[in-house]
């Protein structure tokens, strides 16, 4: 009996942390309008500014695939102390006032209520649709991490061979299928430099008019950006795979997601069947946003996104 008791009361004690979980509706009760609030930032920044989809999946990619989904990209480098910000993958990455507006519209609404995982979860969510994606439900319940440092920083990058990737996926929990509708989807509103994709340019398989193309716009100084979707690209949607079939992706690790034969075919459903792309970017992008998560008593919710509360 004595044995029985002292269970329950441990399983009473890691209850809020160890077996806490991420819930579709998290804040009905301590935050209704959590939600609304961030579409409604989104929404106001989308109007003004269609390539925020574009940068938004590039946050939440870049926070997710470190230290999991805790929103330490988020946090400011300071003097000696650098942080996952500061280090060459993320030097790139950009939208990071839609979130400190979103949070402090959250703050003066619910105050230490909203995470800063959360607010980039829900604001990418929100950007897809708006860019005529899925529209889809996220659970939440993330808490914001305690550890921000460029060692951690291990993305990654264009010229990735596709074996390569897949490892990097599932390390992270994600299988093939999550990887080409990841990569795909999310390149299907970005843009790339020109310095990052010579290695295509180079490559006589691509196609012609399209090289021709990208040459002429690249002799221009200061390293001009060209669209990765070269037919939609403000839209969320499978065209991109359809590039990759002609021969007309752009990076190099789009277009050998096209010859791969361990990839080659998922390419190939995603070009023909668009509803299909959708199903499986949803359940991707949900699935993404679950990666080492943290929940409970875990982590903390912060104030100021670029600042642990403790000030360090």
């Amino acid at each position: 009996m004595r044995s029985i008791t002292a269970l329950f009361f441990l399983f009473c004690f890691l209850a809020p942390s160890a077996l806490a979980q991420l819930r579709f509706g998290f804040y009905g009760r301590s935050c209704p309008r959590a939600e609304s609030i961030v579409a409604n930032v989104v929404a106001n920044r989308f109007r003004r500014d269609r390539s925020i989809t574009a940068a938004l999946l590039r946050m939440q990619f870049h926070d997710c695939f470190v230290r999991g989904c805790d929103a330490s990209l988020l946090i400011d480098p300071r003097p000696g102390r650098p942080s996952e910000k500061s280090t060459g993958p993320n030097a790139s990455v950009r939208g990071y006032e839609i979130i400190d507006e979103a949070k402090r519209q959250l703050e003066a609404a619910c105050p230490r209520t909203v995470s800063c995982a959360d607010i980039v979860t829900l604001a990418t969510r929100d950007s897809v649709a708006l860019a005529g994606g899925p529209r889809f439900s996220v659970p939440t319940g993330r808490r914001d991490g305690l550890r921000s440092s460029p060692n951690d920083v291990n993305l990654p990058g264009p010229t990735i061979p596709v074996g390569a990737s897949i490892q990097a996926f599932a390390a992270q929990g994600m299988n093939t299928n999550d990887m080409v509708t990841l990569i795909g989807g999310g390149h299907s509103v970005g843009s790339i430099h020109c310095s990052l994709f010579q290695d295509r340019l180079n490559d006589p398989a691509m196609d012609r008019a399209l090289n021709a193309r990208l040459r002429n716009t690249c002799r221009s100084p200061n390293d001009p950006s060209v669209f990765l979707d070269q037919r939609t690209p403000f839209i969320v949607d499978n065209a991109i795979y359809g590039e990759i079939r002609r021969q007309r992706g752009v990076m190099r690790i789009d277009q050998n997601l096209g010859l791969d034969r361990s990839t080659r075919g998922i390419v190939s459903s995603f070009a023909q069947n668009n509803a299909l792309f959708r199903k499986r970017f949803a359940e991707a992008m949900v699935k993404m946003g679950r990666i080492r998560v943290l929940t409970g008593r875990s982590g903390e919710i912060r104030r100021n996104c670029r600042v642990f509360n403790n000030g360090r």
